[in-house]
């Protein structure tokens, strides 16, 4: 696997090297060697999750766990499409408060290593979108914070209106350092 460092320090893109014969390929998607050698900040595994989205437009995040238990994932989408966005909270950060994008396809297999201190939510551009998160930390929900996907502190520039909304992810209130 390759890894590229992002605009957001300890952000990195991730494309798959596929080794491939008759039968299909093969590839590498998680490698502590490969990461380690990075200095990307992720690891060990915790946990693995995956999140089904029926609908083209449904919107997820903005998520983060709280300073006291952060964590860092590697999101992937396993099938379909992705305008996935990670936002810089480190308030020490050369990049505080800076959003970037990856445009996440179960056919590239590519995948995107949000590190801790970073907000993460996304956008789907395809229907049936299989969403997979590789976590380095429990989820503890009364660490689970996030902001709004449209708040102005960010602006961040989605590629249209989302048309679905958790309820928790339209109520967070406005960012506040």
């Amino acid at each position: 696997m390759r890894l590229s460092a992002t605009k957001i320090p300890g952000v990195f893109h991730i494309e798959i090297e596929p080794l491939g014969d008759e039968r299909g390929f093969f590839a590498r998607t998680y490698c502590f060697e490969t990461l380690r050698k990075a200095r990307a900040e992720f690891g060990p595994i915790r946990q693995m999750s995956i999140s089904s989205n029926p609908h083209r437009g449904t919107l997820r995040g903005l998520h983060y766990q709280a300073r006291e238990k952060p964590e860092g994932k590697i999101v992937r989408a396993i099938q379909g499409r992705i305008f996935d966005v990670v936002v810089d909270l480190l308030r020490n950060s050369p990049t505080y408060r800076a959003w970037q994008h990856t445009e996440l396809d179960a056919g590239a297999n590519n995948a995107v290593l949000v590190p801790p201190g970073c907000a993460h939510g996304f956008l789907t551009l395809d229907d049936d979108c299989i969403v997979e998160y590789t976590m380095d930390a429990d989820f503890d929900a009364a660490l689970a914070r996030g902001c709004r996907w449209n708040d102005p502190t960010f602006g961040i520039q989605w590629p249209f209106a989302p048309k679905l909304i958790g309820e928790r992810d339209r109520a967070w209130p406005d960012f506040a350092p």
